[in-house]
């Protein structure tokens, strides 16, 4: 088989894809209008009540996940490198198991609608939510900047828009799904969108291999025949072992960290509810990035490596050539609008994140003290949704033409660096102290920032330099380990009687749930109440 040389319909309007994209939209519309209904306090706003099951948030982790650097970007790497490409979803994937075993039952009872609810519990509010503030929306910034940008660029591509009109639709319809429906239209849209990309996704692979007999191993060898034994073979994308290491910790623990998924653990009702979603979750994403392996090597033999880099030189577009070659313009119409829907749904879950950083942690609990009353915290988590949203197309806007692919590494190192090891802490250590959660947070985020500003990515990638400071392109082997280590001998150096007085009661709760709370037992002067924001009795499991 020969790769096409045909040319391609990607970059001219496709009325396939508009109305589907179009078809897309007017449902999720609905549900954010039925969602609106429903949407009247601020535990309606940031965590649905708290009445989505464990299969629909298992489906809307999985949607909330899959970005169009899954789906699009993996595809585009399998394609043009090999087997290296697998290395982002092998990353990715078993971050999984940490939040299964570590994570997703823990924050479920100690917190409300944001990590720092946890970290925060039994230390002092102000300077650890101010912390926490920082990381969290240091990360969904960057995150937000990789996932405009890549959709301005995409939609250019795929739908023949121009790329400051693409930015403001997926903007605008992104803050009318935050702004009206909160989390409980945020999830229906995260779920209708994980149901199509992964439909789309399979559909895709069994054309492929539909051709080879459905036969991997058919394809594969095709592939070695064209690209040679190394098509199959590691070391083309990452050929350093300590760069392979460091990207791998970083993928990771940054799954562990990021905010936007943490956050959906707080729209369950009880912890083995949020363990469960978790293993549905795991289970999607596995079975998604298996296909986007099978899209990947069916791109690079059925449309060519010449041809994808000819279109776009960092290979996002394979999936959507391929689509092109196995079912005409129709099915790349299916595949482009899906790939519209990727990115509209992460971007609403990252601008949810960021809004209860800014409402929940800086204003109801840093300005107001926990005493903000229940209008007033849903008026601010919607201006701040607004702002955000507002501010999200800003930056698609004035990122034109930047090389932002390494800003998705930066988000995931610095959740990675700053929110994950103070997380962990928060929860197993009895020593950590208030000190050492902000230093070892802040650490984190500068240390993430810095290192990836003097790496080769911007340095000589970027800034066209000769060499960079630092040799590698992803800092996780050197900021993780730091942010503990640094949140270890700050804590050990400046001890706390409270935190460590309370450190009973997190772990009881931590592990049953807040229904029968033993007694604790703190020093002569010292307080045990439970910190403003935080929930007074979740579930039990």
């Amino acid at each position: 088989m020969n790769p096409t040389t045909a040319g391609t319909q990607i970059g001219q309007p496709n009325t396939t894809a508009i109305v589907f994209f179009l078809l897309f939209v007017s449902i999720t519309l609905a549900i954010t209008y039925w969602a609106a209904r429903k949407t009247k306090t601020t535990s309606e706003f940031f965590a649905a009540g708290g009445g989505i099951s464990a299969g629909q948030n298992g489906f809307a982790l999985a949607g909330d996940f899959m970005s169009a650097a899954s789906f699009l970007g993996i595809a585009g790497l399998v394609a043009t490198s090999g087997f290296d490409g697998l290395i982002y979803s092998v990353g990715w994937l078993v971050g999984w198991p940490v939040v299964t075993f570590l994570i997703a039952e823990p924050l479920r009872n100690l917190g409300k609608y944001t990590f720092a609810d946890v970290v925060a519990y039994r230390l002092k509010q102000t300077p650890v939510r101010l912390s926490a503030a920082v990381g969290t929306l240091t990360v969904v910034v960057f995150y937000l900047i990789a996932q405009m940008v890549g959709a301005g660029n995409l939609i250019r591509l795929l739908f023949g828009l121009s790329y400051e009109t693409a930015v403001v639709i997926v903007g605008a319809v992104m803050i009318l799904y935050v702004l009206f429906g909160g989390m409980i239209a945020t999830t229906w849209v995260q779920i209708v969108k994980a149901v199509l990309l992964l439909g789309g996704a399979t559909a895709l692979a069994i054309s492929v291999l539909y051709k080879f007999g459905f036969s991997p191993a058919a394809l594969f060898s095709e592939a070695v025949n064209r690209y040679g034994p190394e098509a199959l073979a590691p070391g083309k994308l990452v050929s350093n072992p300590l760069e392979t290491i460091s990207l791998g910790l970083a993928l990771m623990f940054g799954t562990a960290g990021l905010p936007h998924i943490l956050m959906r653990f707080y729209t369950v009702p009880n912890a083995k509810a949020a363990r469960t979603s978790v293993f549905y979750a795991t289970g999607l994403i596995g079975f998604f990035y298996l296909v986007t392996f099978i899209l990947g090597f069916g791109a690079s033999v059925l449309v060519g490596r010449q041809a994808i880099v000819s279109v776009d030189k960092g290979g996002n577009m394979a999936a959507p050539m391929l689509a092109e070659v196995v079912g005409g313009t129709g099915f790349l119409g299916f595949i482009s609008a899906v790939s519209f829907a990727t990115i509209l749904a992460v971007v609403a879950g990252l601008t949810l994140s960021g809004a209860a950083a800014l409402s929940h942690d800086l204003w109801s609990s840093v300005v107001r003290k926990g005493h903000a009353p229940e209008a007033e915290q849903l008026k601010v988590a919607r201006i701040a949704s607004l702002a955000l949203g507002i501010l999200a197309i800003i930056l698609g806007v004035v990122f034109k033409n930047q090389n932002v692919a390494f800003m998705v590494g930066l988000a995931f190192a610095i959740a990675a660096s700053a929110n994950f090891p103070a997380l962990l802490l928060s929860m197993l250590w009895r020593g950590f102290t208030t000190k050492g959660a902000v230093a070892s947070m802040l650490t984190g985020s500068i240390s993430a920032v810095l290192l990836i500003f003097l790496s080769p990515t911007v340095q000589v990638e970027l800034l066209g330099n000769a060499s960079a400071l630092f040799p590698l392109k992803n800092p996780g082997i050197v900021t993780i380990p730091l942010s503990f280590i640094v949140g270890w001998v700050v804590s050990v150096l400046a001890p706390e009687a409270e935190a460590s007085a309370r450190f009973a009661e997190v772990e009881h709760r931590m592990h049953v749930g807040a229904a029968v709370t033993p007694p604790v037992t703190v020093p002569t002067g010292v307080t045990g109440t439970v910190p403003p924001g935080i929930p007074e009795a979740p579930q039990k499991i």
